[in-house]
């Protein structure tokens, strides 16, 4: 289960081609970038800070990546997600699944970044031009983790 959290940056297409080459069998790869905005909450953003609580956070990450494994027959999974100084526009999280098909893998990524904007113990400080400002957890990350915790169907998603 390929998890890290670090402050460097990740190239896209050596992570993803690091997922499918162990697996002749993969026929879909799914990912999903998040990126720093340059607004936020109505103000422009500068920068953004992102803190963790390290071995606390990788092991919150490993335990999402597990739930996803439990609920879809995906090859596997990886979740980077930066932490540190950040502009907008840099790179803060990937998430990428890696199934036969593309149904699995989309679910599975969408899954598991949904979880990640709940579960997983970052905390984001944004600089703005009143001040810096701790980013609260948005309401829409809330539900869209809702459909999860519902009793999976067979597509894996709640019920």
């Amino acid at each position: 289960m390929p998890v890290r959290v670090q402050i460097e940056d990740f190239d896209l297409t050596t992570e993803v081609a690091g997922l499918r080459a162990a697996d002749r069998g993969i026929g879909a790869v799914v990912s999903f970038i998040g990126t720093v905005r340059d607004m936020n909450d109505g103000s422009s953003v500068a920068a953004m800070e992102l803190e963790h609580y390290p071995g606390m956070t990788e092991k919150a990450l490993e335990e999402i990546v597990a739930q996803a494994r439990t609920r879809w027959d995906i090859a596997d999974a990886l979740v980077i997600h930066r932490v540190g100084p950040l502009k907008p526009l840099d790179q803060i999280v990937l998430v990428a699944a890696t199934s036969a098909h593309r149904g699995t893998a989309f679910a599975a990524c969408e899954f598991i970044i949904d979880y990640l904007k709940t579960e997983a113990p970052f905390w984001k400080k944004e600089q703005t031009p009143q001040g810096a400002r701790w980013v609260d957890a948005r309401v829409t990350d809330d539900i869209a983790l809702e459909k999860w915790k519902k009793t999976p169907g067979p597509d894996g998603i709640g019920q």
